[in-house]
């Protein structure tokens, strides 16, 4: 088989959850979530708000700075 890595060779769709799963697996609730990031609540304070641990936000937050609100990226 060979290998070809032209346009339509990859799957447009990701191996990584969206940030909305990630926030519904955490019980965070995405909308708010988008908001506090909006008006760029402090990290402690969004965790104590959405009662998760400081990691578990601190993860949701470098997602988001990392992804956007999804990590869909295609190949095509």
């Amino acid at each position: 088989m060979e290998d070809n890595h032209g346009p339509g060779s990859f799957p447009p769709w990701s191996r990584i959850q969206g940030l909305d799963e990630m926030c519904e697996e955490a019980g965070v609730d995405f909308n708010n979530f988008i908001d506090d990031m909006k008006a760029n609540v402090g990290i402690r304070e969004m965790a104590a708000k959405h009662k998760v641990s400081l990691d578990t936000m601190s993860l949701l937050q470098e997602h988001f700075i990392k992804y956007g609100l999804s990590s869909v990226m295609g190949g095509d």
